[in-house]
């Protein structure tokens, strides 16, 4: 009982951090460019699958705002609560599970590298097409991960089915 009270607390805190947090729009926060986004931007673009590196920086910046709050910068997670992006199957397995999961969120524990994780996901169905496919290839190409692209026809025929 009083994990599960630890654990519910734990999701509060990162809801309200994350409603408390002010937001810029996508499209301003995409505008500006520093060095450093350049420097990052050239690293990942010699192990980005062709064609993939302009969705992979839009998808840093939806990463950034949407799911870095939970699944952390370095996409490790929080153990017991937030499973991490690194290398699992869930990331680089089939695509229209993961792009299900971002539309429908997740609300049962997973089990990663024999951890489990059990904060419930919420749905991300608010983000467009565009973003779910920019995120997930963000997502798949990066943290050690090399995956082919999601396209947002992929994501339009599984929004499409749920």
């Amino acid at each position: 009982m009083k994990k599960v009270i630890i654990t519910l607390t734990l999701s509060i805190v990162v809801v309200i951090l994350l409603w408390a947090q002010p937001k810029k729009p996508l499209a301003t926060q995409q505008k500006k460019s520093t060095t450093t986004q350049t420097k990052k931007s050239t690293a990942v673009q010699a192990k980005a699958p062709a064609g993939a590196q302009a969705s992979i920086e839009r998808g840093r910046q939806t990463y950034s705002q949407v799911c870095a709050a939970c699944h952390q910068k370095d996409g490790g997670g929080v153990p017991r609560l937030n499973p991490p992006l690194i290398k699992t199957e869930y990331v680089l397995g089939d695509k229209t599970r993961l792009i299900g999961i971002i539309l429908k969120g997740l609300n049962q524990p997973i089990e990663i590298d024999d951890e489990e994780y059990t904060n419930p996901m919420p749905p991300q169905s608010h983000l467009t097409d565009q973003q779910i496919a920019d995120v997930l290839t963000f997502v798949r190409n990066n943290f050690g991960n090399k995956a082919s692209a999601v396209t947002t026809a992929e994501v339009k025929a599984v929004r499409a089915k749920t």
